[in-house]
């Protein structure tokens, strides 16, 4: 990779060579698609709106908040600030809203740019006090120091923008949404997106021309880099579950959709819907482990030719390792029986290595830090699209990035250098035919005085249960010497009454397997509690303060024992 590098630099090239193809079709707020952008005209008013910011100050290098929904002002202005070197700061939708104050302080943003009820909120909570110039979406200036249009307006006609930015330089600040702990700044420089981009064309054969229909928006800001047309989804993309599949089926339909990206609630939406999609060849889902039933499901939806792709990574790093549907139902026998979730092979050029598992941070690596093949440990990951860092946080920074010397300079320089390598916070281990299994995060583990019990590996086998919908695994007391207790999320209609012989039920199931005979004790909850953005991740930490207390109170159902 050359030094001089930008995310945004394919879009001008697309519209050189197509200018007339359509980049994204929004809908509108009847739900009708009467909106839409070539490449041409995407590459003309984000240049402009680039022009536009640069006269009010914003050039490469100035972080901007950017609070707008997914319509074609995001796109608009997401293109815009790439084009600049400026840093859009990205705030996950799922983030506890108490702690995005803090994440927007953090950032010390010089701009923030949002729709008229995220100015009011900044103006009325205090947010992103450091912001000097503030932009609103809206056609009035409210709360703001002007609109976004009238920055397109005086940039109108400005010409190319696209700044000579660094692969080193910083791309954007994605916010995890802290669902597995304290939210961070994901740092991205622009060598990060790239990489991604090169990746998942290659992983996943994507040829340009397609016509994508991705549920989760910032991933439509790849789509002109693949040569793609994006159909924006009429849905609220922070609550997937409670998604239209009508609404998804009809954009699909009339626009001839030929690959989709959503989260597992997503696909279990579509799964349930149970409507064929004919023109679907290629299908991506990510974001937690899609359940095998679920993958089954949507096979018998797709042409017999199409692909199904559960890629495994994370906001520090994507992807990691991927995994195809038809080879993912033929291993559910296995994640049933304790196994893990397998989520297939690394992607290339990622070198995915297993470590012990450890709390403590890791300074300098080192080949002692690998468990024997087979054994679970920590997943680590050293690829182009590893992330380096997290904004401002250098303690969490310590805990999740090792440096390894190595022999070859990973940025293309000749001799020696250094790379980073980056611990998932996930446990899992690599079978004999080279295939990666997720195990759980490492933060979830339930540490007895017998030994260490996985998420992964101890909720599917009583997942298998009829009456049972989901189950959680959590651990009661210190870790060393934890209690295991197993959250039970019963599938509509099952009567209370019904609940000991359910646990009697699920306690026969554990006693099937060495690992989960030591779960024995079963609490029931109404709902467990979710993450917002993908209605999959449990909120484990919420539920183990309940599953406490229910102990205490006597209501969860343990076999009888003896006083010692």
């Amino acid at each position: 990779m050359t030094d001089a590098c930008n995310i945004a630099a394919a879009l001008p090239r697309m519209a050189a060579e197509a200018p007339d193809r359509i980049a994204m079709r929004c809908p509108g707020r009847d739900g009708r698609y009467d909106v839409a952008l070539s490449y041409g005209e995407l590459d003309r008013r984000s240049d402009a709106i680039a022009a536009g910011l640069a006269g009010r100050g914003i050039a490469r290098g100035s972080r901007v908040v950017v609070m707008v929904r997914p319509t074609p002002a995001f796109f608009l202005l997401m293109f815009a600030l790439f084009k600049a070197g400026a840093v859009p700061v990205l705030v996950d939708p799922g983030i506890d809203r108490r702690a995005l104050k803090q994440c927007l302080d953090e950032a010390e943003p010089q701009a923030f740019i949002g729709v008229p009820l995220a100015m009011f909120a900044r103006t009325l909570l205090g947010w992103a006090k450091a912001a000097r110039l503030r932009i609103t979406t809206g056609r009035r200036a409210l709360f703001a120091d002007g609109t976004l249009e009238q920055v397109e307006r005086a940039g109108h006609g400005a010409g190319p923008q696209l700044t000579a930015t660094a692969a080193d330089d910083v791309a954007g600040i994605l916010f995890t949404s802290g669902s597995t702990g304290v939210p961070k700044g994901v740092v991205y420089r622009h060598r990060h997106f790239v990489a991604q981009v090169d990746m998942l064309r290659a992983a996943f054969g994507i040829a340009a021309g397609g016509v994508d229909l991705p549920t989760f928006p910032p991933f439509a800001l790849f789509d002109p880099a693949l040569g793609l047309t994006s159909i924006i989804p009429d849905m609220d993309p922070t609550r997937p579950a409670q998604a239209d599949p009508r609404k998804l089926h009809a954009a699909i339909e009339r626009f001839g959709v030929t690959q989709l990206f959503g989260s597992p609630a997503l696909m279990r939406v579509l799964a349930d819907h149970g409507q064929p999609l004919p023109t679907v060849t290629r299908v991506t889902s990510a974001g937690a482990p899609v359940p095998a039933a679920v993958v089954a499901k949507m096979r018998t939806l797709l042409p017999d030719d199409a692909q199904l792709w559960t890629p495994y990574g994370a906001t520090e790093c994507l992807p990691v390792a991927v995994i195809e549907g038809r080879e993912l139902v033929t291993l559910r026998a296995r994640t049933e029986a304790g196994a893990g979730t397998c989520v297939g092979r690394p992607v290339p050029p990622n070198e995915v290595r297993i470590i012990r598992i450890t709390d403590e941070a890791i300074t300098e690596w080192s080949d002692a830090l690998l468990v024997k093949p087979g054994q679970v440990g920590e997943i680590t990951v050293a690829g182009p699209s590893a992330t380096d860092s997290y904004f401002r946080r250098d303690a969490q920074t310590r805990l999740a990035k090792i440096r390894e010397r190595v022999a070859v300079d990973p940025g293309g320089g000749s001799g020696a250098g250094e790379r980073i390598v980056h611990r998932m916070g996930d446990l899992g281990w690599f079978d004999a035919e080279g295939r990666l299994w997720f195990c759980g995060r490492k933060s979830h583990r339930v540490v007895t005085a017998a030994g260490t019990l996985c998420t992964e590996q101890v909720e599917p086998v009583f997942d298998t249960h009829p009456d049972v919908r989901r189950t959680a695994l959590v651990g009661i007391g210190e870790r060393g010497a934890q209690r295991p207790l197993l959250c039970v999320e019963l599938k509509p209609g099952i009567a209370k009454a019904e609940r000991a012989r359910i646990a009697d039920e699920l306690r026969h199931i554990g006693e099937g397997f060495v690992h989960t005979a030591a779960v024995d004790s079963f609490a029931f909850h109404p709902a467990f509690p979710v993450d917002i953005r993908h209605n999959a991740k449990i909120g484990r930490e919420k539920l183990a303060v309940w599953a406490a207390r229910e102990r205490r109170a006597g209501r969860a159902f343990e076999p009888a024992r003896v006083p010692v």
